[in-house]
């Protein structure tokens, strides 16, 4: 195979694909159909051009025969006047004119014959658009809802073309996502290092160093403050403790002491009155105390 032939063969084949690629078949069937409908078309003019034809040879045939009756007149009339040679030449033009009839009439033949024979085409081929049509109308309706079916199944499995874009699109945003919180992550880590000075503030990363450690320092002093505080507060909570079990242990020596008084006064028989009050007032003093 030359080099010429070679790439004519490649040519063609890659047009061919092309081609391929772009035929819409519903396209195709319509276009089809509209080229038999225009040789329709064409066979009706022909139909109708070779009956115009035919109807104007009737029409000169009746003129001829028209002309031979005419002619027949003239030579009666002629032979009638003695005029046989003026009788000679009509008969002479009658004779031409039916030959002139004979070859009209051939042709009309003829031309009847062609017309009928278009005629039988016309409804030959009638009939085959009609049901080339019907034809069509199914191909186009089946073809339509494979490819609407296609569609759905390209795309639930992700298949197709459309498909295969929105999930590039989906891919190189997750990648730019990812790329911009790398980013922003790598840029705190470099800012809390101290890797980047603040643009609005005139401290260096020294000073913020130093004022972390001054805020700590302060933390943890502050801290020792209310660890001391508490343990204060514990200490006078305990002696507020004594105290209040030495006071009870003090009016119970009294309870003690004033009933010991009390047989004794018992065994005298004097001073009731006044044992009892004292009685009384420590008990009152006990309830106020066992209350604080």
């Amino acid at each position: 195979m030359g080099i010429l032939s070679r790439t004519s063969y490649v040519l063609k084949s890659k047009i061919n694909s092309l081609l391929n690629r772009a035929e819409d078949p519903t396209e195709t069937l319509d276009y089809s159909y509209e080229q038999m409908r225009d040789q329709l078309q064409k066979v009706k003019r022909g139909i109708a051009d070779l009956t115009t034809q035919k109807k104007r040879l009737e029409m000169q045939k009746r003129r001829l025969e028209e002309d031979v009756e005419k002619h027949n007149r003239q030579a009666r009339e002629a032979v009638r006047q003695d005029r046989e040679d003026l009788a000679r030449r009509a008969l002479e033009k009658k004779k031409t004119k039916m030959r002139q009839m004979e070859e009209l009439d051939a042709q009309i033949e003829r031309l009847q014959g062609t017309q009928d024979q278009l005629v039988d085409k016309k409804e030959t081929l009638q009939q085959r658009i009609e049901e080339f049509r019907t034809k069509k109308e199914s191909m186009k309706a089946r073809y339509e809802a494979a490819e609407a079916s296609n569609r759905v199944s390209e795309a639930m499995t992700g298949v197709g073309d459309e498909m295969d874009d929105v999930g590039m699109a989906i891919e190189r945003a997750e990648e730019r996502t990812q790329d911009m919180e790398a980013r922003a992550a790598a840029m705190d880590e470099l800012y809390d290092d101290g890797a980047f000075d603040d643009v609005l503030s005139d401290k260096d990363s020294i000073d913020r160093e130093l004022e972390e450690l001054g805020a700590s320092s302060g933390v943890e002093a502050e801290l020792d403050t209310l660890k001391t505080d508490m343990g204060k507060g514990g200490g006078s909570a305990e002696a507020e403790s004594a105290e209040e079990t030495s006071s009870n242990e003090e009016v119970s020596a009294d309870l003690e002491e004033l009933e010991a008084e009390m047989d004794a006064a018992e065994a005298g028989g004097s001073g009731d009155e006044a044992v009892e009050a004292d009685l009384e007032e420590l008990e009152e003093e006990e309830g106020k105390n066992s209350d604080a």
